[in-house]
């Protein structure tokens, strides 16, 4: 018997106005599973896409193409794995390693969704199957420009379909999609954005799928695929030894690469020290690790750039609103003023920026990781911390 959020999911699919025909991105995931699992359910035309994005181990290659394929087979829906290995490698592996050597923490995830998956799977559902949406396992909500109730936002959305959390906190995210365009926005299908993950693996279990009770992978896929991120980045960028320094200069100790270092930590760093130290800046032109007491290590605001404005339009002044600096961060009260376009912003196509002024002081702002910006439960807009 379905569970109360899985027969709720079941009705929302079996109500969807419109074509059902539908592309599922595959991972060999629980998640991703569940998600081919209602639609089929829920009588849609379903066939499962599998991005080959690495070759060898981990979650998102060899072990996952065969859990994907299983899956396919036990639903009885065709299977297509597509190769983009060259591209992944283009976008993602090229950018982070270009990153990391220069004192940037990037955030791969949400350049992956929009550059490599979610538009790219589109083009090649559309191309090549006749398909025109998209449904993945994601923990978040799409609240569509045709829907009567949208709900409110502090700035023009009209005609606009709206991202929204996913009802479950703990596994919401909707962070990771904050740079979807519009158009691709409009064409995606989440079943779970209203299923905790407790029901998904409740209803996975009833559904008797193979990845039922499959662990989760609690990493970036690229350091599950090398084992761990540093080993990753060893892996791309040699050995360079530098210094590890308070902010007037002075030297406290030794760093084999400032790649190894987040803003904000404070475990690991072998610095020996009357109080304890949190890195705070990733200096890449000195090849140094800046680091200060805690106390000195909040700041009250960020540029930001590359800002995709999603649910509504860019704003024409100030507004307020909730910011979330990391994944796992909660929204933090800020006024975000919107800043004029610099040349290299329009030359990149990417022509928004903002300043966020925050309520209180916040630790452990990352230049590279993403700010992104919320109105309640709707995901306004977001982009790359720069300074």
């Amino acid at each position: 018997m379905a569970t109360a959020a899985g027969a709720a999911a079941l009705e929302r699919l079996r109500a969807w106005p419109g074509e059902r025909r539908v592309a599922v991105g595959l991972s060999g995931g629980v998640d991703s599973s569940l998600t081919a699992a209602l639609l089929v359910q829920a009588g849609w035309q379903v066939e499962g896409l599998t991005l080959w994005l690495m070759s060898g181990k981990g979650a998102c290659c060899a072990e996952g193409l065969v859990d994907a394929a299983g899956i396919c087979e036990q639903l009885a829906i065709p299977h297509h794995v597509v190769d983009f290995r060259d591209h992944f490698r283009e976008q993602i592996v090229d950018f982070l390693v270009e990153g990391y050597a220069d004192g940037v923490t990037p955030l791969p995830c949400s350049r992956c969704n929009r550059a490599v998956k979610f538009g790219p799977m589109l083009a090649w559902a559309e191309a090549k199957r006749g398909i025109g949406r998209i449904a993945t396992g994601h923990y978040a909500r799409v609240r569509h420009a045709e829907a009567a109730d949208p709900l409110p936002v502090p700035g023009e959305a009209a005609g606009r379909h709206q991202l929204l959390r996913g009802l479950d906190g703990g596994k919401d995210q909707s962070y990771f999609l904050y740079d979807l365009p519009q158009e691709a926005l409009g064409r995606l299908v989440f079943p779970l954005g209203e299923l905790t993950k407790a029901d998904t693996r409740l209803e996975a279990e009833r559904h008797g799928l193979r990845t039922a009770s499959k662990p989760e992978s609690q990493d970036l896929c690229l350091a599950d695929h090398h084992g761990s991120m540093r080993a990753f980045l060893d892996a791309y960028l040699p050995p360079r030894q530098g210094e590890i320094v308070l902010g007037d200069g002075t030297v406290v100790g030794q760093h084999d690469g400032i790649e190894h270092f987040t803003i904000g930590q404070r475990k690991g760093l072998g610095v020996a020290w009357s109080e304890p130290l949190h890195v705070v800046r990733l200096d890449g032109a000195m090849n140094r690790v800046v680091v200060a007491p805690r106390r000195e290590a909040g700041r009250s605001g960020c540029l930001v750039g590359a800002v995709n404005w999603l649910s509504m339009a860019p704003p024409a002044g100030p507004l307020e609103v909730g910011v979330q600096v990391r994944y796992r961060s909660a929204p933090e009260p800020a006024r975000l003023i919107p800043l004029p376009a610099t040349d290299a912003d329009r030359a990149a196509g990417r022509p928004h920026r903002a300043r966020l002024e925050f309520a209180e002081p916040q630790f452990s702002i990352t230049p590279g990781q993403a700010a992104v910006f919320y109105a309640g439960e709707v995901l306004l807009g977001g982009g790359l911390i720069q300074a």
